[in-house]
């Protein structure tokens, strides 16, 4: 058999972010969220519901995920779990086709959706887990970098497709282009949005062959006997220790705050933009194109930023930036700009808005790749994917707490504008935690070949 080049490993890798993505931009964003927005035909129920079911699947998350992590550190086969997870992705997405606006089902629409989530997320763990065997550690912030850009374009070309041949209009039932959707699609029963799902899935399944065809797994593929029993033993040993290791305990409570914070974001942008300034979906859907556009180049600055500077001043500078973009946000409505009333007709709001989702992109990408590489910093080389698994608790153990803040919020002061308060206080903990992080954590890194003890 033909060796694998370590050019098409890290090729192969980065399809895992090009095919997964766009389940990040247009069915938790740009196209179903606000969809769900008008068939519950309020802004605020819409984000508070939403926030309901978004909250309780991190909770899955933040429990599991650190079991699977340490599984797949004792007992190997990283790919198996990819497999597995890869299947349930495909099945929640396409069980979206069902929101059909006469006779939608909430509870069935948030399983389907949530299911979908969560094995996203699992997959992410292990693939995740396998960036240091790409490279050396200081090539690993160029590569989570390009990998972070290569999948927004992922995201940006499968956006695009959706609005110019599928998503209609709830008036005109037309897509962007003015045309009726592809293959006959029945815009009365919004059967162009309905396709978001298995438009997902299809990505998913055609653009993660190259993944799994070039991405081979260096963990042992046989499990030891006892692995479950060894692998939680492992793992309550290192949930012991963490607070002997405060730089990767720091770490993990920052990002913590600020992941949940970005997500928040990401979840309540479109719902946002829809409740409060009225925008329809293909308006929504325009602000995250260029929201994607600015995410995916500055994933690939944050990545050489990273590489010359290391992740954490990127990861400082990029919080601070959205903390303000936070602040800014509370001030923009269709009636009023920071304290000063505008006409109905007038477009400031709108551009401003889209001057925001610019920023949240731009920051966001650079964000999470640069996140990406700090934690392969952090984290011990030979338990990289229960590290990884920590992290998605990290990511996850809190995670509730931005949308059902927001929730709450919302229902308390019956207002979408103060329901986004709550993302200013976690982005704030979460700069005020990074400052006990060590650049480059508790273990000692060669940045040419590898981490040594």
């Amino acid at each position: 058999m033909t060796a694998i080049s370590p050019r098409k490993r890290i090729w192969g890798w980065f399809f895992f972010d090009f095919a997964s993505q766009p389940y990040n931009t247009l069915l938790l964003t740009f196209i179903f969220g606000p969809y769900i927005k008008e068939l519950l035909d309020s802004g605020t129920q819409a984000q508070s519901v939403w926030g309901l079911g978004v909250g309780l699947a991190g909770l899955v998350i933040a429990v599991l995920a650190p079991i699977l992590g340490a599984l797949a550190d004792t007992a190997g086969n990283r790919m198996r779990w990819i497999w597995i997870f890869s299947a349930l992705y495909v099945i929640g997405s396409f069980g979206l086709w069902q929101a059909h606006p006469d006779h939608f089902n909430l509870i069935l629409t948030l399983a389907f959706f949530c299911g979908g989530l969560i094995a996203m997320e699992f997959a992410t763990i292990f693939t995740n887990s396998m960036l240091p065997d790409l490279g050396t550690p200081d090539q690993i912030g160029r590569i989570s970098g390009n990998g972070w850009a290569f999948g927004y374009v992922g995201g940006l070309l499968a956006l695009v497709i959706m609005l110019a041949f599928f998503s209609e209009d709830a008036q005109t039932g037309t897509t962007m282009i003015g045309t009726a959707p592809l293959f006959g699609l029945d815009p009365a029963t919004r059967e162009g949005t309905r396709f978001v799902g298995p438009l997902v899935g299809l990505w998913y399944v055609i653009f993660m062959i190259p993944f799994f065809l070039y991405v081979r797994d260096p963990k042992p593929a046989r499990a030891p006997r006892g692995a479950v029993r060894l692998a939680l033993q492992g793992l309550g040993q290192t949930v012991r220790t963490l607070p002997k290791s405060p730089s990767l305990f720091a770490y993990l409570g920052a990002s913590m705050f600020y992941r949940d914070a970005l997500n928040g974001m990401y979840v309540f942008g479109g719902i946002y933009a829809a409740g409060v300034l009225g925008w329809g979906v293909i308006d929504t859907g325009l602000f995250g194109i260029l929201a994607i556009i600015t995410a995916a180049i500055f994933a690939w600055l944050g990545g050489l930023a990273d590489s010359t500077f290391g992740p954490k001043p990127v990861i400082a500078t990029c919080i601070t930036i959205l903390t303000l973009v936070a602040v800014t946000i509370i001030f923009i409505s269709r009636q009023t700009v920071f304290g000063v009333p505008v006409s109905p007709e007038s477009s400031l709001p709108d551009i401003l808005f889209y001057g925001v989702g610019a920023v949240i992109g731009a920051a966001g990408g650079a964000l999470q790749s640069a996140s990406r590489t700090m934690m392969v910093r952090q984290a011990d080389p030979t338990r990289m994917t229960e590290a990884f698994g920590l992290y998605a608790l990290a990511g996850k153990a809190t995670a509730f707490i931005a949308p059902l803040a927001i929730g709450a919020v919302t229902w308390a002061t019956g207002s979408q504008q103060l329901g986004v308060t709550p993302l200013i206080l976690l982005f704030v903990i979460g700069l005020f935690l990074l400052a006990w992080v060590k650049p480059d954590g508790e273990h000692l890194w060669d940045a040419s070949s590898q981490p040594v003890s």
